[in-house]
């Protein structure tokens, strides 16, 4: 099996309804997102996928959460915007874009430094 990583970025607001605590009061984050594929096989020019497309796909699935407040999104009228979330949503979406013998081993999400989330379907 081989795996490829790649990383980008996204800012976006949100809160967490019925915390009772901080992060309840409205507060943004640089996101971090790492995507994880995997597959067996390798094209002529023995490459898995091209890393470009890699990233073409995971940024067309960030892009509709930059610079948004993430509550007010369709993903999180019944559902809290949590990290744990996000790398779900953000795996099935990736998912559905990748070609034919590449799958998502993973996706994770970090709302800061230290704090992160990986969803692996």
């Amino acid at each position: 099996m081989y795996e490829l990583l790649i990383e980008s970025e996204f800012s976006a607001a949100h809160r967490l309804r019925e915390y009772h605590g901080a992060c309840e009061n409205l507060h943004g984050h640089n996101w971090r997102v790492e995507m994880a594929v995997g597959g067996e096989t390798l094209d002529k020019l023995g490459m898995l996928i091209d890393f470009r497309e890699l990233k073409r796909i995971l940024n067309a699935a960030i892009e509709h959460f930059d610079h948004v407040y993430l509550n007010e999104l369709p993903e999180f009228e019944k559902q809290n915007p949590t990290t744990e979330n996000m790398a779900r949503i953000l795996f099935e979406e990736c998912a559905r874009r990748l070609p034919t013998g590449v799958r998502v081993r993973s996706i994770s999400v970090w709302e800061s430094p230290r704090c992160g989330a990986r969803y692996s379907g």
